[in-house]
C-alpha cells in the first residue's frame, strides 16, 4: 500500500516517513497505531494521532458531526490515557474511535470490565508490582526481552481472570531461559558482556595483551630495566613480564614465542602479535558457541516469547482502560437500537463531587432514577435557570453516547445507548452575527437531514440570532428532528415563545431553588420532566443587592429589585440569611 493512500499523508509527509522509516516500517507503524514511531520520525504528535485515527477508524470518525463533539471525544481519550500503564497503551487509547458493529462494542466492553474486575481484585502490593513491571517494560523500550520479563512479573503477581488468560498457557521456565538470552545476541552474532563468565575472561585476557601490544616500547624498557645482558635473558624476562601483566600462564606465553627473532624488539612484537591472534580465536570460538546456545534457548521458547510479546501489549491496553473504569466507577451500558437514557449520570470532566442526573430521549426500559426519565419522546426542549447545568447535561449525554460507541463503560448508574450514525453536539457560542448563524446551521442541519440515525444535542440558539427568529428556527429543528425519526435535546430560554411542540416532543425544566448562606445560587440539577424551568432573576438580583460595594451601587440594584419584584427579592435575602 502506498503511504499517500492513508488519510493525512501527503507528498511531504510520505517522503519524510520513507526517509526515516522506510515504507514497510511506516505502514506497520500506521496500521499498528504506533504514535511513538511516527513522532520519532519527525511527525508532530497531534498530526500522527489524527492520521492513525483515520487509518484505523475512518467510519467512526465520520460519526463525530461537529467540532464540539470532537472536543468532547478528545477530552475523553485524554482523560482515559492518564490511566495507561505503558506509553504504547496510552497511544492505543488516544486513537480509539467509535466502532461500527455492536458486536465489537460488546466484545470491548467485556474486555474492559474484566480488566476493571481484575484490577480491583489486587491488593496494593500486587498493584505496585504490576505497575513496576510495566514501568520496566517502558524503560526498556518495549523490546521482546522486556515483554518476556513483564510477562513473568505479571505471572508472579498472581493475576487471574480473562484479562490475563493469554498468559495461562505460557511455559514460565522456557520464558526464563529465553529472558536470559533475548537481547544479548546481536544480528551479527556478537554476544553482550555479562552473559558468559568464560567469554568475559577470554575477552579480558585479550584486552590486556592488546594493551601490552599497543605499548610495546614501554614493555621493552620495563624488561630491559631488569638488567638483562643477552637476548636469551631478555626472552625469559619478557615471558615473565607478560605473565605478570596478564593472567596468562607462563606456558601459554612461551608457546607464542618465536625462535628466530633477530633482536629484542622483534621477539616482543612477534610474541604479543601471536598471543593476540590466538586469544582472538579463543574468544571468537567461545562467542560463537555461546551465541548458538542463546539462540537455541530463544528458539525453544519462540512460541512462548511471541505469545508473551502480544499478550503484554494487549494486557497493558485493557488494564489501562480497566483502571480508567475503576477510578470513575464506569458501568456497562445496555446497547440498544434506538434511544439514549441514563440514571445517575455524571460528567467526567467536571472535578470534585458532581450531582448525578437522570434523563432520556427515545424509548427505553430504565426503571431507576429519581425521578425515572419518561420514555418515548423523540425530542426534549430543556429550559431553566442560568448556571443550572443545562449545557453540562448536554455534554454528559454526549460523553455517554461517545463512550458507548467506542465499547467503553459509561459514568452512570444505568444507561441504555442506541447506535447513532452521527452525534451532533453544539455548545453555546456567544457570537451574534449572520456568519455564526450560517456556519452553525451548516454544521448541524446536514447530519439531521441525511436520514441516518442522528443524535442532536444543541445549546441556546438565541445566542447566535435575535430571540424571535431563534424561536422560529428552534421550532423548525424540533419538527425536523421528529420528522427524521432522530433524537434531540435542545437547550433554550425561549420555551414560552414556542408554538405547541409535536406530539413526540416535550419540555423539561431545571429550577433554581434559592441562595446558600454564602449567597451562591442553589440549583436542583435534576430536570423536572414536562415542566418549563425558571431562571428566577430575583435570586441573582438578591445576591447583587447583598454584595453591593457602596450605597449608590446598592440603590441601583434595589431599583432592579423593584422591577423583578421587591417582595420576592427581600424574601430571597431573608431565606439566605436564615
Amino acid at each position: 500500500m502506498r503511504l499517500q493512500d492513508y488519510w493525512g499523508v501527503g507528498p511531504k509527509t510520505s517522503e519524510r516517513l520513507r526517509e526515516s522509516l522506510g515504507v514497510e516500517r511506516a505502514v506497520e507503524a500506521i496500521e499498528g497505531a504506533d504514535i511513538r514511531t511516527l513522532a520519532d520520525a519527525g511527525l508532530p504528535r497531534g498530526r500522527a494521532v489524527r492520521i492513525l485515527r483515520r487509518a484505523n477508524g475512518a467510519a467512526g470518525m465520520d460519526a463525530l458531526g461537529t467540532r464540539d463533539v470532537h472536543e468532547v471525544y478528545d477530552e475523553l481519550l485524554t482523560l482515559a490515557s492518564e490511566y495507561a500503564v505503558t506509553d504504547h497503551a496510552a497511544d492505543r487509547i488516544r486513537v480509539l474511535t467509535p466502532l461500527d458493529r455492536v458486536e465489537d462494542r460488546e466484545t470491548r466492553l467485556d474486555a474492559v470490565l474484566d480488566a476493571r474486575e481484575a484490577w480491583e481484585s489486587l491488593d496494593d502490593d500486587a498493584r505496585d508490582a504490576v505497575l513496576d513491571a510495566f514501568a520496566r517494560y517502558d524503560e526498556a523500550g518495549g523490546s521482546d526481552r522486556a515483554a518476556v520479563e513483564a510477562a513473568l512479573s505479571l505471572r508472579e503477581a498472581g493475576l487471574r481472570g480473562a484479562t490475563f488468560a493469554a498468559l495461562d498457557g505460557i511455559d514460565d521456565d522456557a520464558l526464563r531461559d529465553a529472558a536470559g538470552a533475548l537481547g544479548y545476541v546481536g544480528d551479527d552474532g556478537s554476544v553482550s558482556a555479562g552473559v558468559d563468565e568464560e567469554l568475559d575472561r577470554l575477552r579480558a585476557r585479550l584486552d590486556s595483551v592488546r594493551d601490552l601490544e599497543s605499548g610495546a616500547l614501554d614493555a621493552l624498557e620495563s624488561v630491559r630495566s631488569r638488567g638483562v645482558r643477552s637476548l636469551a635473558e631478555f626472552q625469559s624476562a619478557f615471558v615473565e613480564y607478560v605473565t605478570e601483566e596478564t593472567d596468562l600462564r607462563r606456558g601459554r606465553v612461551e608457546s607464542a614465542t618465536t625462535d628466530d627473532a633477530y633482536d629484542e624488539a622483534d621477539f616482543a612484537s612477534t610474541t604479543l602479535r601471536n598471543l593476540v591472534t590466538e586469544l582472538e580465536a579463543d574468544a571468537d570460538a567461545r562467542e560463537e558457541s555461546v551465541a548458538a546456545d542463546l539462540r537455541a534457548d530463544v528458539e525453544a521458547a519462540r512460541a512462548d516469547v511471541d505469545a508473551a510479546v502480544a499478550a503484554v501489549s494487549d494486557i497493558a491496553f485493557e488494564l489501562s482502560l480497566g483502571r480508567f473504569a475503576a477510578e470513575h466507577d464506569l458501568v456497562r451500558p445496555k446497547l440498544v437500537e434506538d434511544g439514549l437514557a441514563v440514571t445517575g449520570a455524571r460528567n467526567l470532566t467536571i472535578p470534585g463531587d458532581v450531582d448525578p442526573v437522570s434523563y432520556a430521549v427515545g424509548t427505553h426500559g430504565l426503571t431507576g432514577g429519581d425521578p425515572t426519565p419518561p420514555s418515548g419522546d423523540r425530542v426534549a426542549v430543556l429550559t431553566g435557570a442560568n448556571s443550572g447545568g443545562k449545557t453540562t447535561l448536554l455534554e454528559t449525554l454526549c460523553q455517554v453516547a461517545l463512550l458507548a460507541s467506542m465499547g467503553l463503560p459509561v459514568p452512570a448508574e444505568e444507561a441504555e445507548v442506541g447506535t447513532f450514525d452521527t452525534v451532533v453536539f453544539h455548545r453555546r457560542h456567544a457570537s451574534f452575527n449572520a456568519g455564526v448563524l450560517e456556519s452553525t446551521l451548516k454544521s448541524i442541519v446536514p447530519p439531521l437531514a441525511s436520514g441516518g440515525r442522528t443524535l442532536m444535542l444543541v445549546d441556546e440558539f438565541e445566542a447566535i440570532t435575535e430571540p424571535g427568529r431563534a424561536a422560529d428556527l428552534l421550532e423548525g429543528l424540533v419538527s425536523l428532528t421528529v420528522r427524521q425519526d432522530a433524537l434531540g435535546v435542545y437547550v433554550t430560554h425561549l420555551a414560552d415563545e414556542l408554538s405547541p411542540l409535536p406530539e413526540a416532543a416535550r419540555i423539561d425544566g431545571i429550577f433554581a431553588e434559592g441562595l446558600t448562606e454564602e449567597l451562591a445560587l442553589r440549583v436542583d440539577y435534576q430536570p423536572r420532566f414536562g415542566t418549563v424551568g425558571k431562571s428566577t432573576p430575583e435570586f441573582i438580583v438578591s445576591r447583587l443587592v447583598a454584595n453591593a460595594r457602596d450605597r449608590s451601587e446598592r440603590q441601583g440594584f434595589e431599583a432592579l429589585a423593584a422591577a423583578v419584584g421587591e417582595e420576592a427579592v427581600q424574601r430571597t435575602l431573608s431565606d439566605a440569611v436564615q
